[in-house]
C-alpha cells in the first residue's frame, strides 16, 4: 500500500487559484486533483496518455480541435491519447476537478516546465 496525505502531497501552483496535486497512482495510471479560478484555462496541448477528467465542483469545459463538452459534477469526459485539448473554468466559482491518466504519468510534467 502506498498512501498519499493530500497535505503533504507535491503540489503544482503556477497562478494564483490554479493547483494541481498529485495523488497516489502508478506506471499503469496517475491521479491529479486540480481546481481552477474562474476564466483560468489551459493551452491547447496533447499528451500520450489518455485522461478522463472528472468534475468535482463547479463546471470545467473541454475543448478539442472539433468539439467541446462542458462539465457539471459528477459529468465525466475521456481524451484519446494524442487528442489535442484545453480545460477551461466557465463558471462564475471556483472548478475542482480529478484527471486520471493512463499509462501513469511522472509528476515531473508539471514541476520540470519552464
Amino acid at each position: 500500500m502506498k498512501p498519499v496525505d493530500f497535505d503533504t502531497a507535491e503540489t503544482y501552483e503556477p497562478d494564483e487559484g490554479w493547483r494541481r496535486v498529485s495523488m497516489a497512482g502508478s506506471d499503469q495510471f496517475s491521479f491529479e486533483w486540480f481546481e481552477k479560478p474562474p476564466g483560468h484555462s489551459s493551452p491547447m496541448h496533447d499528451h500520450e496518455n489518455e485522461q478522463v477528467c472528472l468534475c468535482l465542483e463547479g463546471e470545467l469545459t473541454i475543448y478539442t480541435e472539433d468539439d467541446e463538452v462542458t462539465l457539471q459534477k459528477h459529468d465525466s469526459v475521456l481524451l484519446e491519447s494524442w487528442e489535442e485539448h484545453r480545460v477551461e473554468n466557465t463558471g462564475d466559482e471556483r472548478a475542482v476537478g480529478l484527471d486520471v491518466f493512463a499509462p501513469g504519468r511522472s509528476f515531473d510534467f508539471w514541476t520540470d516546465r519552464e
